[in-house]
């Protein structure tokens, strides 16, 4: 059985996606509101990993310290 993410990439417009995640990284980049782009790219059908990973790349990850 097919996984339901699958159809979806294959049946999205890739390039949509694209522009998506690009104008999403260029607002990132800067000083924008980023919730316009990530509706966007959520509304080209940009998967949540791809919407983070692109944030991801400007940002960085998060790596929490302990203190004990």
């Amino acid at each position: 059985m097919e996984h339901p993410l699958n159809r979806v990439r294959q049946e999205r417009s890739n390039a949509d996606v694209r522009r998506a995640r690009t104008e999403l990284r260029r607002a990132a980049e800067g000083t924008e509101n980023l919730m316009p782009y990530i509706l966007d790219a959520v509304s080209a059908y940009a998967t949540l990993g791809e919407v983070c990973d692109t944030l991801r790349d400007v940002f960085g990850e998060y790596e929490g310290r302990f203190a004990f």
